[in-house]
């Protein structure tokens, strides 16, 4: 049952099992923290890590370290921290570069392979580093075809001709959720491979790639797990196509002699083969820190309090006096839905400003689209009805002055193209 009230929300508080994680975040009082899913929030271990590597370990061991401290394994022993909460085991899972390195590192391997297929399949829509990396990468190889089709089309698209699929879990704009194991298997049965990107589902919802014999994955840590901004992504490649998978991007730290310094390449075993350049060990550090908050922690219930926080955000919206002036463009039913809520509203970046500097911080997403983040581990019951209340308080506003009203509502969408009003986009 929904709570009624601000103090049903507080008592729901009180009694709630993930409660206790808040305090292992360093969260302004005066903030009701909505953005998670672009930029989560520090954590106080994150911190603690990072300043004993800097003290400790560089400050003391200097160039030993990366031995002496293991700075040199960072991307294999982070990746098997990852691997649990997208269902993939030990030595499937690499942290290293960024999530668009990774997918065009997954993509281009793959390409290598491709046979008489041709075309690599996507949504239309889909946050566009993925379009940007597969036409990229149809340049570099003219036989590639890049066909991006509205998500209604894709299963017709993916055919016999089909190389690769490449699709975003959860949707950047509206949390649209795709059935990753049903999805998988429609690939699978034209012969073809797809690659997820997890971005905008992991940490924050069950994900199991293993079970639903999912072939590459790729995503970012700086959303949902807190590694903190310019955070490393991560890729998945499943254990049985690791072998086979040669890759195109060949530093000189996936090759299987690094520190023998030779002119050939001779690709590493396993997922390290997909290493490339020098590790930035502070920014891996700050991870590390950051996946202890998910230590003994089960992701079915941060789930399970996600939907909770998301269906009292939509119920208490359409209480609002102003509810018609919004649109919830997320879908309603939580089983396709991802951790973050959109609503549409004519002057979406306007009321996204004045929500942030009232301590609400969200975003926008042009032309008209509010975006609210619930993340479990932090976000309070209370701060979702704090929230809704001090929305509708700010869509009730009314502007005399219907040219400032024009000119709010352009410079919002400026900002949009670099900035999340006055953040800067990382998702």
């Amino acid at each position: 049952m929904q709570p009624r009230s601000r103090a049903e929300c507080i008592e729901r508080d009180r009694v709630d099992s993930l409660a206790a994680h808040r305090e292992q975040f360093r969260l302004p009082e005066d903030v009701i923290y909505l953005d998670g899913n672009s930029l989560g929030a520090l954590t106080r271990s994150a911190e603690r890590q990072v300043a004993a590597v800097m003290q400790e370990q560089w400050g003391v061991d200097l160039i030993r370290s990366w031995s002496e401290n293991g700075w040199l394994d960072y991307p294999s022993r982070l990746g098997d921290r990852i691997a649990p909460l997208i269902g993939a085991s030990p030595g499937e899972v690499l942290v290293c570069d960024s999530t668009s390195i990774d997918l065009f590192k997954i993509v281009s391997a793959v390409a290598l392979q491709r046979g008489k297929r041709r075309k690599l399949v996507t949504e239309l829509g889909n946050f566009p580093t993925d379009l940007y990396v597969l036409r990229g990468l149809a340049r570099l190889v003219p036989e590639l075809d890049v066909v991006a089709v509205p998500r209604e089309e894709l299963s017709a698209a993916i055919d016999h001709e089909t190389l690769l699929v490449v699709l975003t879990h959860v949707h950047y704009r509206t949390a649209e959720m795709y059935d990753l194991a049903a999805m998988t298997a429609h690939v699978h049965s034209v012969g073809a491979r797809i690659v997820w990107d997890l971005s905008h589902s992991i940490g924050a919802l069950p994900i199991d790639l293993g079970l639903s014999e999912g072939d590459f994955a790729v995503g970012c840590t700086y959303k949902y797990l807190n590694g903190g901004p310019g955070a490393p992504g991560f890729l998945y490649v499943r254990r049985d196509l690791q072998a086979a998978l040669q890759p195109v991007l060949s530093g000189w730290l996936g090759d299987a002699r690094p520190f023998d310094f030779l002119d050939d390449y001779l690709p590493a075993p396993g997922i390290d083969r997909h290493r490339c350049g020098t590790p930035p060990v502070l920014a891996y550090a700050a991870l590390e820190g950051a996946l202890n908050v998910f230590d003994g922690v089960d992701v079915e219930s941060i789930r399970r309090k996600s939907i909770e926080l998301s269906d009292l955000f939509i119920a208490l919206v359409e209480d609002l006096p102003q509810a018609e002036s919004l649109h919830l463009v997320s879908p309603r039913d939580p089983a396709r839905r991802g951790s973050h809520l959109s609503f549409a509203h004519a002057d979406a970046g306007a009321v996204m400003q004045r929500l942030i500097k009232r301590g609400v911080i969200g975003d926008f997403r042009a032309p008209d689209l509010l975006r609210f983040g619930l993340t479990p581990l932090y976000l309070r019951f209370v701060d979702v009805w704090d929230a809704v209340q001090i929305l509708g308080e700010e869509i009730g506003r009314t502007f005399i002055d219907k040219n400032k009203l024009g000119a709010r509502h352009e410079e919002g969408t400026h900002r949009q193209t670099g900035f999340h009003v006055g953040l800067v986009r990382t998702d």
